[in-house]
């Protein structure tokens, strides 16, 4: 009974977390993005790739495929109501978004301590094929997410 106390305490607070940082976050906005999915330690974030966004070749331009991972990264990251930054990121891009594809990031917590932690991130395709992967490692800085 604790257990299952304690659980839906973290995914409430996950819940709040999110929202408070996405209605803060004017650059995901911006981009379309929404959160479709979060948990502590997890979010899953969607976007759709929009005439604006693509590059010369016709296809999403890679900064913005880096900003849906890094918006996933920092809700995933962020779900423990713990005020935290990326530190460093890499990504590898697998096959092109095109125009009008909704494309879905799922990052996931692989390893957290009081100050860093490592996130694995995935952009899927509708299709539900990989089109990036991107790692990141987080820094935690003073403070909570949520408003005291």
């Amino acid at each position: 009974m604790a257990d299952n106390l304690a659980a839906a305490e973290a995914q409430l607070l996950a819940e709040r977390s999110a929202a408070v940082l996405f209605e803060r976050d004017r650059a995901s906005q911006m981009l379309g993005m929404g959160i479709t999915a979060i948990r502590p330690g997890f979010a899953q974030v969607s976007m759709t790739v929009r005439e604006d966004m693509l590059n010369g070749h016709g296809v999403c331009h890679g900064g913005l495929l880096f900003a849906l991972a890094d918006s996933a990264f920092a809700f995933a990251c962020n779900s423990h109501n713990e005020a935290t930054v990326a530190a460093a990121a890499a990504i590898d891009f697998l096959r092109p978004a095109q125009p009008g594809e909704q494309l879905t990031a799922e990052a996931r917590e692989v390893w957290r301590t009081s100050r860093n932690g490592i996130y694995e991130i995935v952009i899927f395709n509708p299709h539900g094929e990989k089109v990036a992967l991107f790692r990141g490692r987080s820094y935690r800085i003073e403070g909570p997410v949520l408003p005291p």
